[in-house]
């Protein structure tokens, strides 16, 4: 496969998908207290929920809950959640500045990918939807368990395959921008570098624990991304 040649230092962003580039969390909330009515649970406030979400999902009900759900009650609570989800997913749009970013960070001579847990397959629909497809020299969506997991393994293997689409892509030249501490782990993982956005799943405190940059906005996220492969 032919590889391309980025400017010297321009490193390389690997976005996520639900919570940062998809403006989605009103989305998440909705289906979220859908799915609790059905299964007899409270609703939840936003707030909360940024302040328990985390990776893996059964510890975010554990968290809400009190204790770990079973096998059998962790597969209806996950079926109920995204059948609501995605009844209202289409509704989501690109977070605010997410397109014209984009577009700057290929203009400039520069690559980008996007690593998502989200099923791969809907991604691709929704990347092709927002008119954003062309951005990207990789879209790599869900496709096993990882969402119960986590994302370090599938982040691995983007940062590898990397090198096979850019010359000297080293993993240390990636900077991963998500909204959630997973994020930040899977970049560790994968030798990479992360920022953590706060409009998305999780709390600005519960994104400071990762111990790496946090940040408002996109477009702050980038500038601190620009930064960070400036830093041996």
């Amino acid at each position: 496969m032919a590889t391309c040649s980025p400017p010297v230092g321009a490193g390389h962003i690997v976005w996520d998908w639900n919570g940062t580039l998809l403006h989605d969390i009103d989305v998440v909330i909705e289906a979220t207290n859908a799915a609790f009515a059905e299964l007899g649970i409270p609703p939840i406030t936003l707030e909360r929920y940024r302040e328990l979400y985390c990776v893996p999902i059964p510890l975010f009900y554990q968290r809400l809950l009190g204790r770990l759900p079973t096998d059998e009650e962790w597969a209806v609570m996950d079926a109920t959640f995204h059948r609501h989800y995605f009844a209202r997913s289409e509704t989501a749009q690109l977070a605010e500045g997410a397109a014209a970013l984009l577009a700057g960070w290929v203009a400039a001579g520069r690559t980008q990918s996007v690593c998502s847990l989200a099923p791969h397959e809907r991604l691709l629909s929704w990347v092709t939807r927002l008119g954003i497809d062309g951005h990207f020299l990789r879209i790599d969506g869900g496709t096993g368990d990882g969402i119960v997991r986590g994302k370090a393994q599938q982040m691995a293997r983007h940062v590898t395959s990397l090198a096979e689409l850019v010359a000297d892509m080293a993993p240390e030249r990636v900077v991963v921008i998500g909204d959630a501490t997973d994020d930040a782990r899977a970049a560790a993982h994968a030798g990479a570098k992360a920022v953590l956005y706060s409009g998305g799943s999780h709390s600005r405190r519960s994104l400071l624990s990762a111990g790496v940059p946090v940040v408002d906005t996109l477009a702050e996220a980038v500038l601190v991304a620009e930064e960070l492969v400036r830093t041996p």
